[in-house]
């Protein structure tokens, strides 16, 4: 449904109004607004059923604008291509007015997400970081673990970003000792999810604990303690790849709430 083209920058087509990371509900109760005639102050983004669409960046959100969490966990899962563009490069762009290398303005180009130095010529791209999102299991159950910052009683999956220089194997096995004091043995690639809050790429992992002893490190996890999958906490929400990765292994050991 989503073709990665961008379309050209003087054409009629939908809009994505984003700020601040909450998107502008359009009439038919969507994220995109009517066809209208693009201006130069919006960027051409892809095309979404062969319709072109352009993300229009503005600076404060209204009230009723619902976050992007909020519209995942609305919409169906064919939106989430969509959103996560609009999302990441709003981010990028916002980020990036100006140059890195010698601090003067930048503008973006129209062949390509690409924002050029008007001073030293200096391109940059929308930046995406590597993560590694891990469920860590002994036998059929489940290492599950709370974030300060999550909802009351949620519990979720291991996660962390890839550092430079280390493979995203590597990653796991750090993160999981660093987080849960974990030594793990084979570890298993399960897919990716672009995640942009604000500009993540998430690499979905399994991971088989040698033992179960847990130490957390207090810091980045409050909380951490095994699950069998008839007794299950609070999930995170079904969009996201932590999410899948949970009901992949219930799947797979016969469990489930």
């Amino acid at each position: 449904m989503l073709r990665r083209e961008l379309p050209p920058a003087d054409c009629v087509g939908r809009v994505i109004r984003v700020a601040q990371g909450r998107i502008a509900p359009g009439p038919d109760g969507s994220p995109l607004q009517p066809e209208q005639r693009w201006g130069k102050q919006l960027q051409p983004l892809c095309y979404w059923n062969d319709t072109p669409v352009a993300l229009a960046l503005e600076a404060e959100p209204e009230e009723a604008w619902p976050d992007g969490r909020c519209w995942l966990s609305q919409l169906a899962e064919s939106w989430f291509p969509l959103l996560s563009t609009a999302l990441q490069v709003a981010a990028w762009l916002h980020d990036h007015r100006f140059c890195g290398r010698c601090g003067a303005p930048a503008s973006p180009l129209d062949a390509e997400f690409a924002m050029r130095c008007q001073h030293c010529g200096h391109r940059n791209y929308p930046r995406i970081s590597p993560c590694i999102i891990t469920l860590v299991t002994h036998g059929e159950s489940l290492l599950l673990a709370r974030s300060p910052r999550f909802p009351p009683g949620r519990y979720s999956t291991l996660a962390g970003f890839i550092e430079p220089g280390e493979s995203a194997e590597d990653a796991v096995r750090r993160e999981i000792f660093e987080e849960v004091g974990l030594t793990v043995g084979r570890v298993r690639y399960y897919r990716s999810q672009p995640w942009p809050f604000p500009h993540s790429l998430m690499l979905g992992f399994f991971a088989e604990a040698a033992s179960r002893r847990i130490r957390i490190d207090g810091v980045e996890i409050a909380d951490a303690a095994w699950f069998s999958p008839r007794q299950l906490p609070q999930l995170p929400p079904l969009y996201s790849i932590s999410r899948a990765l949970i009901e992949t292994h219930l799947a797979e050991v016969g469990g489930g709430q």
